[in-house]
């Protein structure tokens, strides 16, 4: 065993029995490689990631590979998910060299961290001629080595960084629609998404086109939204028999996926699905949502109601075998019923995924359409189909299963406290509360220290004297304890929210440059302190603060954090324009200061119920507050003998109304004539 064998992530764990002495990120490494004048491996990669395992098996578990790589280098092993911050740099150095990035991540670097090559998938034979090249190249031109990384670093500490914006900025729907003019030319009209293959669900992308079609009055948006919901739930990247999405599909119709099921997708999936549904009321959405809340509590939740990281793509060293079937499984476990299952799910006898000659269940068809063309009620189809499905999933469950991620992490954990409420904001299900109660609970107990900082990674063995998060863990946090508060009217999770942005900004915040850092002030210090701006698959922190500190701001009549917000924004705001799919929550948080927040405050005895019915309508520019009592500056003097609404916006109410419908004709005349 190398030095991976301590360790508590499973990526680490998973490469604990190479031949490669690999060592954790950290002192011990790092110290060595200066001591020796050894040049750094460093590989990056996470649990599910099947190229990540394609890698392992074929270089470093190979003893030849391993000889060269422990001559020459000292071997650094990092899991992206649990050390972003050493992720981002050597991604940023990647893409600079490549124009290209994704795991697994290599990168040569000098004794002093500093990259000089790196590149993503290997093949052994060029892994080890690569190898034997730089080796050579450090040892015979080591000035040259230092030149390139010289460079390599000055570009890293530039990437992705963003001017100081002075002037206070006037934002018009002329701003959003020339960023949305662009975004649509991506669009795929019969697919949905965007672009070709593969394709990624990006829901911040959707949330935020969501309601910018809603907003504008935009009907080409909302349309490809519907496309895409639709063609994403139907597809194959989604698990029709278990539930729960997988991270993309290899294809550009959603048909055959990558199989690895993230905690991230599927908590901003869940988010998505149900503020679709009040948009949109569509049976397909509620469906979505509740069984991914399933799937994730079945699959992914801690007996202490945290959630795990991951679920792996391969079973048995093959991708997706634990999810496909042929035609014969089918008819081995259905019997008579395969026939109808097959139709509706797609299923051939030559297999609807040729690779493999098998099958990845999808749909085509509405349940209706697929009634009237079989002549059966739309019903017992449905009946049929889930008595079906049912035994199709018993059957697979005796199956080898994929590899469990069972990391706990902070931020996932706070995408997903933000989606189970949602869900209940929208469908008002007792259970979805409970669940995001439990998992509030889990979060402040366990993931937030003594000293009012966060742990990125839950330890049930440990507590660290110095807890290390990043920004990210907590941004999202923050994001679902407020969320938190809006349904429950609560006020300790939003103080605990409050606390936790006073700490990201003491220690994340850089007042001069106008922009969170990722790390904190007092965390490792590595060759570059990074910026995370753009959005991805994952909103970036720094959008996530810019929202969170906009509403805390109104919420607590803080104006410090409506400044930090808007300066954000300010900085922000000329890159939106050119590629608005990766400032997707930046594009959410400009709607929201074109057409205003209504900060709805509900109050008196009966708050809960005209909360509920006031949820049953669409209003994606809002915030919440209220209850039978309440601290909070906007509730002051509002409390009466009757439960009241009232709609502010700009530190002006108007007159209370004393019943949902008058309140929702007032939403009506303030915000949207």
């Amino acid at each position: 065993m190398n030095r991976l064998a301590n360790s508590t992530s499973p990526y680490l764990l998973q490469h604990a029995n190479n031949p490669v002495n690999w060592y954790p990120w950290g002192k011990e490494a790092l110290d060595k490689a200066k001591a020796e004048n050894k040049l750094i491996l460093v590989s990056i990669g996470y649990s599910a990631c099947h190229w990540c395992h394609v890698m392992e098996h074929e270089s470093f578990e190979d003893e030849a590979v391993a000889a060269v790589m422990n001559e020459y280098f000292v071997c650094i092993k990092v899991d992206r998910e649990e050390r972003p911050d050493v992720d981002q740099i050597y991604m940023s150095a990647v893409q600079l060299m490549s124009g290209r990035g994704g795991w697994p991540l290599n990168c040569i670097c000098l004794p002093d961290q500093r990259p000089i090559y790196g590149g993503t998938y290997f093949r052994k034979n060029d892994w080890t001629s690569l190898l034997f090249n730089l080796a050579d190249f450090y040892k015979q031109k080591p000035e040259e080595a230092e030149d390139y990384a010289v460079r390599l670093t000055e570009g890293i500490q530039k990437y992705e960084s963003i001017e100081f914006v002075v002037a206070q900025a006037q934002y018009s729907k002329t701003d959003l629609q020339a960023i949305v003019n662009n975004w649509k030319r991506y669009f795929d009209k019969q697919e949905g998404g965007t672009g070709n293959a593969p394709k990624f669900p990006m829901p911040n992308n959707w949330q935020a086109l969501m309601r910018y079609g809603y907003l504008m009055k935009d009907d080409e948006v909302g349309a490809q939204v519907k496309l895409t919901l639709h063609k994403m739930a139907f597809g194959g990247i989604y698990d029709h028999v278990g539930g729960g999405f997988a991270r993309y599909s290899v294809d550009g119709r959603w048909h055959v996926p990558h199989f690895e099921k993230m905690l991230y997708d599927n908590a901003q999936l869940i988010s998505l699905y149900a503020e679709a549904y009040i948009w949109h009321p569509d049976e397909l959405y509620k469906q979505v949502v509740n069984e991914v809340i399933t799937f994730s509590t079945c699959e992914l939740m801690s007996p202490e109601y945290g959630f795990y990281s991951a679920l792996d793509a391969d079973s048995e060293g093959m991708e997706g075998k634990f999810y496909i079937f042929t035609k014969d499984e089918i008819e081995e476990i259905l019997g008579d019923e395969a026939g109808l299952f097959c139709i509706y799910y797609n299923i051939t006898e030559d297999g609807n995924w040729e690779e493999e000659e098998s099958n990845v269940l999808f749909r085509k068809d509405s349940d209706e359409d697929l009634a009237a063309k079989l002549g059966l009620p739309v019903h017992e189809l449905l009946v049929k189909i889930a008595a079906s499905r049912q035994k199709v999933f018993d059957a697979r469950g005796v199956r080898v299963r994929p590899g469990l991620d069972n990391k706990i992490l902070a931020s996932w954990n706070g995408l997903m406290l933000k989606g189970l409420t949602d869900a209940y904001r929208t469908f008002n299900k007792p259970e979805y509360l409970e669940l995001a109660l439990n998992n509030a609970g889990f979060i402040l107990n366990n993931l937030l220290g003594q000293i009012g900082r966060l742990s990125r990674v839950y330890s049930a063995t440990s507590s660290p004297d110095k807890p290390v998060a990043f920004l990210d863990d907590y941004a999202n946090i923050i994001d679902g304890l407020i969320a938190l508060y809006e349904v429950t009217f609560n006020e300790h999770w939003l103080q605990q929210a409050k606390s936790l942005a006073d700490t990201a900004i003491a220690h994340y915040y850089d007042k001069a440059k106008g922009i969170f850092f990722f790390t904190a002030d007092d965390d490792e210090q590595l060759i570059a302190r990074k910026s995370e701006i753009m959005d991805g698959v994952i909103p970036a922190s720094n959008s996530v603060m810019a929202r969170v500190l906009k509403k805390l701001g109104l919420l607590f009549d803080n104006e410090s954090y409506i400044e930090v917000s808007a300066q954000l924004l300010r900085n922000v705001m000329p890159q939106l324009a050119k590629y608005g799919s990766a400032y997707s929550n930046w594009v959410t948080l400009l709607l929201d200061e074109v057409f205003g927040i209504n900060e709805i405050a509900i109050t008196g005895a009966g708050a809960e119920t005209f909360r509920k019915e006031m949820e049953n309508n669409y209003i994606p520019n809002k915030i919440m507050l209220g209850g039978n009592t309440g601290s909070l500056p906007l509730l002051q003097d509002k409390f009466g003998a009757s439960t009241q609404i009232f709609i502010c916006k700009d530190k002006t109410c108007g007159l209370p109304a004393n019943n949902p419908a008058d309140a929702l004709n007032e939403v009506e005349a303030r915000f949207y004539n």
